[in-house]
């Protein structure tokens, strides 16, 4: 745990509301919404976020909003100087489906799910990053985890991930991770659903491609006719969360679908200088700072600047979204549920961990996108002596794909 064993166990959030409040420009936009799928804003949010920081941004008024939560076990990391964040480094972003503090307009649940869990795993040199997508349905094994109440919870099996933030909050969702793969994650940041809309409207919104109309009633996109659309606010909160309306409308295909986003706001970042507009910065840091709650270990102003500094230079193509290798559950008896590719899965955690470099092998989209037919694929070939890894379903940053509409 990050903080001394020695002092009271703080409580899950260090802030009397439990969740940053939305702005009120957005609530009337969000009508109607149910979840959300926060895959592409919480990585960024984080990344802009440092950087606004290490530019001379506001750092008092954005540091006074945070909301944090002390993170468990042998994975919370130390406290680094600006600079002295060396080596690689895991970053767990999660989407929760909470009401609370999320205004009127939504109807009220008694329960909270983490519906997103993505796992950032940035390289040894920093010249790679490795995006995992674990889906939602995924049934595991949950450790024991500390309640609020001081208590700890009775560990389950066959479960589904989606449940652990309820059991344990953010710490639960990242312990349960940390021993399905053995990695440590040192960082955590949790979004809720009006954040995804008012960090896409910061960037300036995102073109993404799809191969037919896409118009789902039950996300609320609408998207009349094919090619490129640029999506900000509650359009690209709809495009995340959508599942009936593209692919086979599984939440597998949600996650290719939702990896054309996050592929398309990582080159849209880059192509605009958006790193270096002071005022788009501090957009998106004062949004990020107002909507998301960070493990006590990314909160610090100086790890925010160091995993910037660290990441600044990973290229497109190095920078890989894989969905976590599963295999169909009985359908019996875990209907639409999913479970652990034993092979695979071990694989991949095994790369991540020794920091050995993998990439995807041609044809890897899954049933949510496609290869743009006006774009070439991956912007460079793969070395040699960089291994594929078959079986793997992804993408990178430097492919141009699009989301195939239901």
């Amino acid at each position: 745990m990050v903080d001394s064993a020695k002092t009271p166990a703080p409580s899950l959030f260090e802030r009397s509301a439990d969740y940053p409040q939305p702005l009120h420009g957005i609530q009337k936009r969000l009508a109607g919404w149910k979840l959300v799928t926060a895959l592409a804003a919480g990585l960024v949010s984080v990344l802009v976020l440092s950087t606004g920081i290490v530019l001379g941004l506001t750092v008092q008024s954005l540091q006074s909003n945070l909301v944090t939560v002390a993170l468990e076990g042998p994975g919370a990391a130390a406290l680094p100087n600006i600079g002295d964040l060396e080596g690689g480094f895991n970053v767990l972003v999660v989407g929760s489906d909470t009401r609370v503090g999320q205004g009127d307009q939504f109807d009220f649940v008694d329960s909270e799910l983490n519906d997103v869990n993505v796992l950032v795993h940035v390289s040894e040199n920093h010249d790679r990053a490795i995006v995992v997508s674990f889906p939602r349905d995924l049934l595991i094994d949950i450790p024991s985890c500390p309640q609020g109440d001081g208590t700890m919870s009775e560990p389950k099996t066959m479960a589904a991930l989606n449940t652990t933030m309820g059991i344990g909050g953010l710490p639960c969702v990242a312990m349960t991770l940390e021993q399905l793969t053995g990695l440590e994650i040192g960082y955590a940041g949790l979004m809720t659903f009006t954040g995804v809309a008012q960090l896409s409207t910061a960037v300036g919104g995102v073109e993404v491609c799809v191969t037919a109309p896409l118009v789902d009633p039950w996300s609320g996109v609408n998207l009349p006719e094919a090619g490129y659309h640029t999506l900000e606010g509650g359009q690209a909160l709809a495009f995340l969360r959508t599942r009936k309306g593209v692919g086979d409308g599984s939440d597998l295909a949600r996650i290719s679908s939702q990896q054309v986003y996050m592929a398309a706001l990582v080159r849209t970042l880059q192509a605009d200088g958006v790193f270096n507009n002071i005022e788009k910065l501090y957009g998106i840091a004062s949004v990020a700072s107002q909507t998301m709650v960070l493990s006590t270990s990314l909160s610090r102003i100086d790890v925010m600047v160091s995993m910037a500094r660290a990441l600044r230079g990973v290229p497109n193509e190095n920078i890989i979204f894989i969905q976590y290798p599963v295999l169909d559950a009985d359908p019996e008896l875990y209907p639409g549920r999913v479970i652990p590719h034993p092979d695979l899965g071990r694989v991949v955690a095994e790369r991540l961990a020794t920091d050995e470099p993998f990439t995807l092998a041609d044809g890897s989209l899954g049933f949510g996108s496609t290869t743009d037919g006006n774009a070439s694929g991956t912007q460079a070939p793969t070395p040699e002596e960089i291994e594929v890894l078959e079986g793997l379903v992804g993408q990178t940053a430097g492919d141009e794909t699009c989301a195939v509409p239901r």
